[in-house]
């Protein structure tokens, strides 16, 4: 599968240490990189679909300081979709009220009806990128809805996404950083000066602690915003599932 990294916190956070050790994992996840920072208003967005650990382009960009309030940073192992540009995460776009929304994603979907419309739509091939295309189009369904209402709409369609797939996400749309696994011990996180570190396994010695499970959280400043309904979608790796990856990878 892929690897999530992320960070939200009060001020500016410098992350270089926690992502150095986060891309050393490329090499069983060598299908592509990517980072993803704001800088004032803006987002930055760097990746490739190469290992992160042969990346010049990435040694270059880790040799300066990365500080932001919000990070995000992923590294692929492909399971649907080709090695390619396109396919590599965060994916981004804005909403209908120029807010930017920037995503990645751990797990598979193997059935989820709502996303087979967004297949003529996507510019790669990943079922990522569906969920994000899916979840955007919904949000501006919505309109000018404040946060809460966009939170309990969120809550709902991934505790629905999640039966029967493995949906470990995390994205944000530039103040909020909302965080969601549905598969036991594939996501953690640090707290440290008000600010909290995520990452698939611990990337340090640090107290690192298992994220909420099945449950999606939102974070602002470093700190828990809001706490969706607890959902009971674990995702649990059967053979079926193993068999359909199988024919995904004998074809990529």
């Amino acid at each position: 599968m892929c690897m999530l990294f992320a960070v939200s916190s009060k001020e500016s956070f410098e992350a270089n240490d926690y992502l150095t050790n986060f891309y050393k994992h490329s090499g069983k996840h060598p299908h592509g990189w990517g980072l993803a920072y704001m800088r004032q208003k803006n987002t930055v967005i760097k990746k490739e679909c190469k290992q992160a650990e042969e990346s010049e382009y990435l040694a270059d960009i880790l040799k300066k300081p990365i500080r932001s309030k919000i990070t995000l940073a992923h590294i692929r192992y492909a399971t649907i979709g080709n090695i390619d540009i396109s396919n590599t995460h965060p994916f981004t776009g804005f909403d209908k009220r120029a807010n930017r929304w920037t995503l990645t994603h751990n797990g598979t979907i193997f059935e989820y009806d709502p996303l087979y419309s967004y297949l003529r739509r996507q510019n790669g091939e990943t079922d990522s990128e569906r969920i994000f295309l899916y979840l955007l189009n919904e949000i501006n369904k919505i309109g000018s809805a404040g946060f809460e209402e966009r939170f309990a709409l969120l809550d709902r369609i991934i505790a629905d996404m999640a039966k029967g797939n493995k949906l470990n996400l995390i994205f944000t749309d530039g103040e909020y950083l909302y965080v969601h696994t549905n598969c036991k011990d594939t996501l953690f996180y640090l707290e440290k000066d008000d600010t909290v570190i995520f990452a698939t396994a611990p990337l340090t010695g640090e107290r690192w602690k298992r994220a909420e499970f099945c449950t999606l959280c939102a974070y602002k400043d470093g700190a828990l915003a809001q706490m969706g309904k607890a959902h009971k979608n674990e995702y649990i790796e059967n053979a079926d599932n193993v068999k359909m990856l199988y024919r995904i990878f004998s074809n990529l």
